[in-house]
C-alpha cells in the first residue's frame, strides 16, 4: 500500500473513502428499499471491499510514529527486540507479549501489524454478520467511520485489538464457554477490557436500562463536583501500573479540563437508547445488555473525564458506540421509510467524525 498511498496521506483516504461510500449508501436509500436485491448486492459488495482494503491498508502501513501513527515504532521496537531472542520479562498483559513473542519468531514485522489489524477489524465484521446477516454492512461501515476507530487501528494497536475480540467473543453469547474464553484472550491481550467485560457479566444480574441511564447521568454532576477525587481513587486501586499512569499522567503539560465535547459524543449512544427503549419501545434483552454495558462503561470514564488520558477509557466504551446505536434499526423498522432514516443517522454519525477530522488532523 505504500507504494500506492504516500503515508501522509493515509487518514484522508480513510476519511474521504468513507464519505464517498456514505454518499453511495445514501443515494441507494433514496432509491431503493432496504430489501431490494440490488441494495442487497450493492451493500454487501462495498462491505467485503471495505474489509480487506482496511485490513491491507492499516496492516502494510509505514513502520513510524510520524502521519498519526503514534506507537507504531514503539510495537515496532518490541517486536524487534523480541525477533533478536528477548525474553518476556513483564508478566502483564502477559497474552499480548506471548502472541508478539510468537510471532516475531516466524513473520516480518509488517505481516505482524497486518494480523494485528485482521484481528482488530475481522471481529466488527464477525459480530455485525452474526446479528444482522444480509444487512451487516450498516452496521460493519458505523464501527469503521467511528471517531476512535482509525487512531485504535494504526496508534492504540492492543487497546484497539482487545476490544475488539470482546466484540468478537459477543459474537457467541450464545455459547457461553466460548464467549468466556474471548473475554479471557482480550483481557490478557489488555486488562482494561476487564472493564466491560465486568459490565457485561453485570448484566446478567441486573439489566434494567432505566436504573443504568439514571447512573451516567448522575455521573455528570459527581464528576463536575468531586473529579479529582474519582481520578484519585481509582488511580489507587492499584491493579495495573498503566492505568495509574494514564490517570495521573501529565499530557504536554496541559491543565485537566471537563471534556464537554467528548461528553456530547457520547451522549449519542445514550440518547438513541432511551429513544429507542422509551420511545420506540423496543424490547430486545441482549440489546439492553449492550446498552447497559455501554452506560457503565462510560459512566465510569465520565468519572475521571479529567484525567489527561482519559481518552482511552472513553474508548472503553466508545468502541460500542455503532452496535448501540444502530442495532434496534437493523432488527426492527422503526420508521416508515426506515430505510431512508437508517442512511441519515448513518450520514449524522459519520459527520462527528469527519468534523473531528478538521479539528485533530489538519491543524
Amino acid at each position: 500500500m505504500l507504494a500506492i498511498i504516500p503515508s501522509a496521506n493515509y487518514y484522508e483516504t480513510y476519511i474521504y473513502l468513507c464519505l464517498f461510500l456514505l454518499l453511495c449508501t445514501f443515494l441507494h436509500a433514496l432509491l431503493l428499499d432496504i430489501n431490494e436485491k440490488k441494495n442487497i448486492i450493492f451493500i454487501n459488495t462495498v462491505g467485503y471491499f471495505l474489509l480487506v482494503f482496511f485490513i491491507i491498508l492499516i496492516g502494510q502501513r509505514e513502520i513510524t510514529s510520524r502521519y498519526g501513527f503514534g506507537d507504531t515504532a514503539n510495537y515496532y521496537k518490541a517486536f524487534k527486540a523480541f525477533s533478536f531472542g528477548e525474553p518476556i520479562n513483564d508478566a502483564k498483559d502477559f497474552g499480548w507479549q506471548l502472541f508478539m513473542k510468537t510471532l516475531s519468531t516466524i513473520v516480518t514485522a509488517h505481516t505482524f501489524f497486518t494480523i494485528c489489524t485482521f484481528l482488530y477489524i475481522y471481529p466488527l465484521y464477525k459480530i455485525s454478520k452474526q446479528l444482522f446477516k444480509s444487512y451487516w454492512y450498516y452496521c460493519f461501515f458505523a464501527f469503521i467511520v467511528s471517531f476512535s476507530f482509525y487512531a485504535y487501528g494504526v496508534n492504540g494497536v492492543r487497546n484497539g485489538v482487545a476490544a475488539s475480540i470482546f466484540l468478537w467473543g459477543l459474537a457467541y453469547r450464545e455459547n457461553k464457554v466460548i464467549m468466556v474464553l474471548f473475554f479471557i484472550w482480550a483481557t490478557m491481550f489488555h486488562k482494561t477490557i476487564m472493564l466491560p467485560v465486568l459490565a457485561y457479566l453485570l448484566t446478567y444480574i441486573y439489566n434494567n436500562p432505566k436504573f443504568y441511564l439514571k447512573g451516567w447521568l448522575i455521573c455528570i454532576p459527581l464528576s463536575l463536583a468531586m473529579g479529582s477525587v474519582w481520578i484519585s481513587l481509582f488511580a489507587s486501586l492499584g491493579f495495573d501500573g498503566r492505568l495509574s499512569g494514564y490517570l495521573t499522567g501529565d499530557f504536554a503539560g496541559e491543565a485537566p479540563r471537563f471534556r464537554w465535547d467528548f461528553l456530547f459524543y457520547s451522549f449519542f449512544a445514550v440518547f438513541a437508547g432511551w429513544y429507542y427503549i422509551y420511545k420506540k419501545k423496543f424490547k430486545d434483552n441482549f440489546y439492553n445488555q449492550l446498552l447497559n454495558t455501554y452506560l457503565i462503561c462510560n459512566g465510569f470514564w465520565v468519572l475521571v473525564i479529567r484525567a489527561n488520558f482519559s481518552n482511552r477509557f472513553a474508548y472503553l466504551s466508545w468502541f460500542m458506540m455503532a452496535i448501540v446505536i444502530f442495532y434496534p434499526l437493523l432488527k426492527q423498522t422503526l420508521f416508515k421509510q426506515h430505510h431512508i432514516m437508517l442512511a441519515k443517522i448513518l450520514v449524522a454519525y459519520f459527520t462527528f467524525t469527519f468534523l473531528m477530522y478538521f479539528v485533530y488532523y489538519s491543524k
